[in-house]
């Protein structure tokens, strides 16, 4: 029985992950926001009213967790809109600022906030988008997404550097177009197919892999 720490918990692949957790018998500490019915639900142990682009917040999420020691931290939590060259106005340069905010600083933040309750052999996984690879980026747009995720993908390499020497390996990995409310239900794989994917990626992590950038299905992705 494993401790599995997941952010954004409350709904989409956070939720479907917690699920699949729970059905392996693992115990999951699941960080949100705001709690779901669903989240409630699951059996798994629910702490909320913690904000992804609150450092204040994330701060205190040690104290919440107490001495438990984790085995895998899965960096779920995210937001995305759509900002283009044509409307960089004063709203659309604030919502960049915050997709950093969540998408970028939350996850290190996080990682640096749990240091702690990790140990050699621990996991981190930090859900990203393969909308952060420069080289496969064919149709622009999406300002504030892209760079953030970009911006996570080196943050996540330099973890992998800096945590190689404590034992605990990191990946970076897209879950494929999901079908969730943050892109309005449009995707190519269901939650609950994306979990099974990600979580075999986390499975086969080692510190050999450390540092990896891959797609669900295993297949390496492009920086």
């Amino acid at each position: 029985m494993a401790n599995i720490l997941i952010t954004g918990a409350n709904r989409g692949i956070g939720l479907a992950l917690t699920r699949l957790y729970r059905n392996r018998g693992d115990n999951v500490y699941a960080v949100c926001r705001k709690t779901s019915p669903a989240l409630d639900a699951s059996g798994a142990h629910v702490i909320d009213a913690i904000d992804m682009s609150d450092a204040a917040s994330i701060a205190r999420l040690p104290q919440r967790l107490g001495d438990v020691r984790l085995d895998t931290v899965i960096l779920n939590a995210g937001i995305f809109s759509n900002e283009t060259l044509d409307t960089l106005d004063e709203a659309a340069l604030a919502a960049i600022e915050k997709q950093f905010r969540v998408n970028t600083l939350g996850p290190l933040l996080t990682a640096h906030a749990l240091l702690a309750q990790l140990a050699e052999g621990s996991k981190i996984a930090i859900i990203t988008s393969r909308m952060g690879s420069v080289a496969d980026n064919g149709s622009g747009g999406y300002y504030g997404y892209r760079a953030s995720k970009a911006a996570v993908n080196a943050v996540g390499k330099s973890l992998a550097v800096d945590l190689a020497a404590r034992g605990i390996a990191v990946c970076l990995l897209h879950p494929g177009l999901v079908a969730t409310d943050m892109v309005g239900g449009q995707g190519d794989v269901s939650p609950e197919q994306a979990a099974e994917g990600l979580a075999g990626r986390v499975d086969e992590l080692t510190l050999a892999t450390s540092g990896g950038f891959w797609h669900a299905n295993g297949s390496a992705l492009p920086w």
